[in-house]
């Protein structure tokens, strides 16, 4: 048995183990198992229970000697390169005792090993007990007893409980071991293994000896029995019975034998697909179970089920004890931890839980993270899944523990509902049995069915495989049931893929350079164009989807896909998904229907289990019998009910010549020339590829595998220090990330280049830095308290400045606007203070999530941290010394990177939590020359947000500020301004108005610069201000905070005619058709973005440079200068085109149909605007008359009819641009664009107009 570990290897197993009780050192305690029972008796002994506690759950450690765990060995002297390993996996918990008056069943597991390079060897281990007939060990266990009941007398006399002892009695009782055989196979045939290993079992267990010596049978597996050939199946000779299994083709599945129905019956259909949507995710996964098994089995079916995406980081589905210190670890795993016979959850000490998905196994139980997205279409995922689970006899909803149901479930059988259905005892459909009254799911489902109109009727049973099948199977009909139930399920599973990612190549961007620059800057490259993949899905998906395109496990599958062109080359599971895509194209002609949300069922399940049934109903080959080995006289001998230790010097080597081992030379040869080719196109060498393909498995991966060999202290801190870089790396990557992305769309917003990035994926980024965050928090912690790491810290810290009065927080931050309103005051406190405030928050990890959107909005998040981590004393209590965050370079340069964020505004806060209530900050500034020290009248204002608006609120004259609270308003767009004209100084200019959200600081300035008063400027008493985010210390708002009087502030859009000869230069025609295009285009790039992503429309209407400016310039262009300091309006001349249209309709002057509605529809907005009841001035008037125009879609027909008008010549130069036929068709062109948009106008913009 000299083969090492090879996955190469053309053997159906690498080689055989027993593990077990070595009587010559007799009984070592397990330190590992036994030290992190203790711990875990210690923590709770020293909580809140007291004392007491000890005599009942501290008995972890204080356990009865049957019930410790001792060191198993390896008893056979093969050659084995880790023998202390399997001696772990084979024999997790140990060595186990027990006596005559214990459940002695022989139990089945597997286990994997998984190394660095991410390839895999498979364990499946048979535990069974036997007698303990060594005096030595029986009298040390005696002996054990004696001190352990003194120990537990002395504890509970003082304690004053009274208990009965647990007692071994070396002449009255039996004492029992366990023993392990174990096979170690290249390939999971799980099942197979299973048979091998319990006939050889029930060998020394039987009466009767078996046929030939164990040495026989095992000598058979290691060496005589290939593995099946790709596509074929292959039947061997256990001891009692053939044993059959069969391998699928290259355009199959992958092989899985792990049995799926144990899953579904464990969880349930609905836990099972959250369970799978973390994976998919990569969020941290702990199965916790008391059965070793189960864990495996639920580990393999979720990573088989993600076909053809893999699993990229930690996989250790059986978490040895020695192990615990890696639930530490910060990066994404998926780890299987038995629960000890603990069934309860709270006591499990977890390092971090804010990203966690717990899994209890055994409970039926699963917890998720929070904000968890839906999987594309569920409802109707789940549906499809139960229709295949019901055929099986397996009820959705999961074999719910203590209850009923499994045990009428147990009798349940597919075939039996058929013929109840033939024989018309079923109401028409199955899903109307038993199955769907206990089942809350199913009732769900049956509602959706009825909504969607699909009928139940057609759901069929699967009949029995004996009754419909000519052909006789080689396997047993559970076997057979296992293989179809488990290709059902998986081919409906891929089968969403396949219809998700039906058209995922037009979006792999190939990288232009070669591949030795390719890879050196693979971490900087892009591989999938995400934004352009996001916007062809339907809205419900782009949750889920947004997170996915991120993972590690996405950017490898599109890695490979760039990395192997042919065919030939491509990994298998690529090769499948790629022929199943092009299938799908061909029968879907229109790629567009790929892109609509409806749900396509799978199609190919039959085709997928016939193959499964042919192999097994026709065996492709059979290997040698087992024969008699060449063995001395006396060896081979065995003792009933002891598996004896194998004649080694027979099992070490196998056959001279053994054509399976031969058969994989020319296979390697084969499989290096094809490398060879491949390099030469590449123009590289092979190392250098082999080199390659390595390093785009580790990339983004800090580290895969823990090594599970070599526990020393050296390879634990190593292995921390691989995580505090790797932490490093993915700040580093993440910060850049973002910055790239936002400042991407800023970009496009100022008009350069493509946008890139939605809402969702914006959230998605900034969730999976708080993910982050909360990995970087949980790395090292000492103790753990609340779910969410960062959470706890600042509490601790919050703590520590009430307690010691600590003034760390007061800092000023330099006024955003300037003189008009008092500085924000810089407060970590204040800000926790705030989060705590918000009802709608309830947990630990929503708070730190809420804490660091607002920090981020406030761009403040690196200097909270650092002044949180500058208390260096919390830290080192709270921190292990090896912690990311006491390592101080690397804790400068994640504070670094965090501090790149200020570059760019976040509204990551604001767009979430919309219906919290916010407190806002109002100052009205007068003009400081003509200042409202005589004003009479009552001011009010209104301020409208994306979100909502408050409603007119008083603002008092004298002070002329006001602080209220209302419900999030969103992102500010206008304040609507005026006052009620009373008193005898009624005149008021205004220079801007200033509003400041009190959470965020968030400051906004509507500029003003107008009067507002009757016989003054435009006679308005009421303006509409259109706003913009102040952005702290820039020049321009200390210019802007000094606008003179008259003079039109940068932001003020309603300009009044200029008649004074000092007046500003009037734009010429080409400016003028300049602005009108550039605020056209404003609005259809506004429309162009996804919903979620559009600003305000209000401020490309009214704002600067907006559509009301630019025809404001339209129709001032040329206008006739009338008699000196007169001010005449553009709303004058629209007033006298009214009325000469209204006469001319009325002298009867015949003109087409269209000409006459256009002149209705334009009279009678004229007539609504002049009559409303507020008291809005006449540019006030003309900015409400192109606001309604462009909703309605009339501006291009007004442009016409105004420009054809006699007024117009009345009243514009020659010159005048409206008096131009070409520019003003070209300006009627320009305005058409605005017809294809639905143009919803803010209420503030309209308000008291009835059309």
């Amino acid at each position: 048995m000299t083969t090492g570990f090879s996955s190469n290897s053309c053997r159906f197993a690498d080689y055989f183990v027993i593990c077990g009780l070595d009587t010559d050192s007799g009984l070592e305690p397990d330190e590992l198992s036994a030290l992190c029972q203790y711990i875990q008796a210690t923590k709770f002994r020293d909580g809140a229970q007291g004392k007491l506690a000890i005599s009942h759950e501290g008995e972890n450690f204080e356990q009865s000697p049957l019930r410790r765990t001792f060191k198993s060995k390896v008893l056979a002297p093969y050659d084995i390169r880790h023998p202390a390993l399997h001696a772990g996996l084979c024999m997790p918990k140990g060595l186990s005792f027990r006596t005559q008056a214990d459940m002695r069943n022989p139990d089945f597991h597997s286990f994997i090993i998984t190394r660095e390079d991410g390839s895999r060897t498979y364990g499946f281990a048979l535990t069974f007990f036997e007698e303990v007939t060594s005096k030595q060990i029986c009298s040390a266990m005696q002996t054990l007893y004696h001190m352990h009941n003194a120990e537990q007398y002395d504890i509970l006399h003082t304690s004053g409980t009274p208990t009965r002892f647990n007692s071994y009695d070396i002449s009255r009782d039996t004492l029992y071991v366990s023993k392990c055989i174990c096979l170690m196979a290249p390939m999971a045939f799980a099942q197979a293994c299973r048979k091998v290993l319990e006939q050889l079992h029930r060998a020394v267990t039987s009466l009767q000896p078996p046929p030939l010596p164990l040495e026989s049978y095992v000598y058979n597996v290691l060496y005589e029995v290939p593995l099946p050939p790709v596509g074929r199946s292959l039947k061997f000779s256990g001891v009692y019975g053939p044993v059959v299994c069969q391998r699928p083709s290259t355009a199959e599945l992958p092989l899985f034998d792990f049995p799926m129905r144990d899953m579904f019956e464990l969880l349930g259909v609905e836990n099972v697909l959250q369970l799978f949507t973390c994976a998919l995710l990569e969020i941290q996964i702990l199965l916790y179970s008391q059965h070793y098994q189960r864990l495996m089995t639920v580990a393999e079916s979720i990573t088989a089920l993600m076909f053809p995406f893999r699993w990229q980081h930690v996989y250790v589905p059986i978490l040895p004890a020695s192990l615990l210190h890696f639930l530490d670890a910060p990066v994404p795993y998926l780890m299987g931890l038995h629960s000890n016979g603990q069934g309860d959850r709270t006591k499990l000490e977890l390092p971090q839980e804010a990203n966690l998905c717990f899994v209890d196994i055994d409970n039926h139980f699963i917890e998720l993270p929070e904000d968890l997205p839906q999987f594309p279409n569920k409802l109707e995922f789940i549906q499809e899944i139960s229709e295949v689970l019901i055929a099986f006899g397996v009820s959705p909803e999961g074999n719910v523990p203590c209850s009923d149901g499994p045990t009428k479930l147990k009798g349940f059988r597919a075939s039996d509902v058929v013929s109840d259905k033939r024989n018309g005892n079923l109401a028409g459909s199955p899903l109307n049995s038993y199955l769907l009254r206990e089942n809350q799911t199913i009732a769900r489902l049956q509602a959706l069915v009825k909504r969607t109109g699909v009928s139940l009727e057609k759901l069929d049973v699967k009949e029995d495989a004996s009754t419909n099948k000519d052909a006789k199977v080689q396997c047993d009909e559970e076997e057979l049931k296992m293989h179809q139930l488990n290709i059902q399920v998986r081919e409906v599973f891929a089968n969403r893929f396949t219809q998700m990612f039906a058209d995922y190549e037009v979006f792999v961007i190939q990288p232009s350079q070669d591949k030795e620059s390719w890879f050196s800057n693979r971490d900087q490259m892009q591989n999938f164009d995400k934004a352009s993949f996001l916007s062809d899905q339907p809205e419900p998906y782009l949750p889920f989807l947004s997170r996915f395109l991120e993972t590690q496990m996405f950017a490898s599958f599109i890695d490979s896909k760039i990395l192997y062109h042919d065919d030939e080359d491509k990994e298998h599971a690529l090769r499948v998904f790629d022929a199943r895509v092009d299938k799908i194209r061909l029968l879907n002609v229109r790629t567009p229907t790929l892109r609509t949300s409806m749900y396509q069922k799978c199609t190919n399940m039959d085709d997928a289990e016939k193959a499964i049934e042919m192999r097994l109903s026709k065996m492709d080959h059979t290997a040698v019998h087992p024969h008699l080995l060449d063995m001395k006289i006396g060896q081979g001998r065995y003792e009933q009910g002891f598996f004896p230790r194998l004649q080694s010097d027979v099992l070490s080597t196998g056959p001279t010549s053994n054509k399976w081992t031969k058969r994989s030379a020319p296979a390697q040869w084969r499989r290096k020339d094809r490398q060879k080719q491949h390099a030469e196109h590449l123009y590289l060498d092979n190392d250098q590829r082999e080199k390659y393909i390595q390093e785009a498995r580790n990339l983004g991966t800090t580290i895969r595998q823990p090594k599970l060999s070599n526990l020393s202290p050296s390879v634990i801190a190593q292995t921390n220090w691989k995580f505090v870089e790797g932490l490093l790396k993915e700040c580093r990557n993440k910060t850049k990330r973002m910055l790239v992305e936002k400042m991407g769309r800023e970009a496009v917003e100022l008009g350069h280049g493509e946008g890139s990035i939605t809402g969702v994926e914006e959230n998605t980024l900034i969730a999976s830095l708080c993910d982050l965050l909360e990995r970087i928090w949980s790395h090292g912690l000492q103790v753990k308290q609340g779910k969410s790491a960062l959470w706890s810290h600042l509490l601790h810290y919050q703590e520590r400045c009430i307690l010691f009065s600590l003034v760390v927080d007061g800092h000023w931050r330099k006024s955003d606007a300037g003189c008009a309103m008092p500085p924000l005051k810089v407060s970590l406190i204040q800000d926790m203070r705030h989060i705590q405030n918000i009802g709608e928050i309830k947990t630990d990890v929503g708070k730190a999530r809420a804490w660091v959107r607002l920090s981020m909005e406030k761009k403040l998040l690196s200097r909270h941290l650092k002044q949180v981590l500058s208390d260096q004393e919390l830290t080192k209590k709270l921190y292990k010394r090896y912690a990311f965050l006491r390592c101080d370079d690397e804790k400068e340069q994640f504070l670094y990177h965090l501090l790149s964020f200020n570059a760019v505004d976040y509204f990551c806060f604001t767009n979430v939590f919309t219906t919290i209530m916010i407190p806002y900050h109002v100052v009205v500034i007068p003009s400081k020359k003509l200042g409202g020290s005589m004003f009479t009248a009552n001011p009010w204002v209104c301020v409208s947000g994306e979100l909502a608006e408050t409603g007119v609120l008083q603002v008092p004259k004298n002070t002329l500020e006001i602080t209220f609270e209302c419900q999030n308003l969103g992102k500010l767009t206008t304040v609507q301004m005026g006052h009620d004209n009373s008193g005898l100084y009624a005149k008021w200019l205004v220079e801007c108005v200033m509003v400041r959200n009190g959470i965020t600081g968030h400051t906004y300035k509507f500029p003003c610069g107008r009067w507002l008063g009757k016989g003054v400027d435009d006679g308005s008493l009421e303006r509409i201000l259109v706003g913009e985010l102040v952005t702290a210390g820039s020049e321009s708002d200390e210019r802007m905070c000094r606008t003179p009087p008259m003079q039109q502030s940068p932001g003020m859009m309603r300009r009044l005619v200029a008649i004074s000869p000092n007046s500003k230069p009037k734009l010429n025609t080409g400016q003028i058709q300049e602005g009108v295009g550039e605020a056209i285009n404003g609005i259809v790039k506004h429309f162009h973005k996804p919903e979620k992503e559009r600003g305000s429309l209000t401020l490309l209407l009214c704002g600067e440079y907006g559509l009301v400016w630019a025809l404001e310039q339209v129709f001032q262009h040329g206008f006739k200068s009338p008699r000196l300091f007169k001010n005449v309006f553009i709303w004058d001349f629209l007033e006298k085109a009214q009325v000469y249209f209204e006469s001319a309709e009325q002298s009867q002057v015949t003109q087409d149909e269209n000409y006459q509605t256009r002149v209705r529809h334009f009279c009678r907005f004229m007539r609504a605007i002049s009559s409303t009841p507020r008291n809005i001035g006449k540019d006030g008037k003309f900015q409400m008359l192109v606001c309604l125009g462009a909703r309605d879609h009339l501006l291009h027909h007004w442009v016409a009819l105004l420009a054809d008008c006699p007024i117009t010549a009345q009243m514009y130069e020659d010159t005048a641009l409206l008096k131009d036929h070409s520019l003003v068709n070209s300006l009627i062109r320009v305005l058409q664009t605005l017809q294809e948009f639905n143009i919803t106008l803010e209420a503030s913009l309209v308000k008291g107009i009835g059309i």
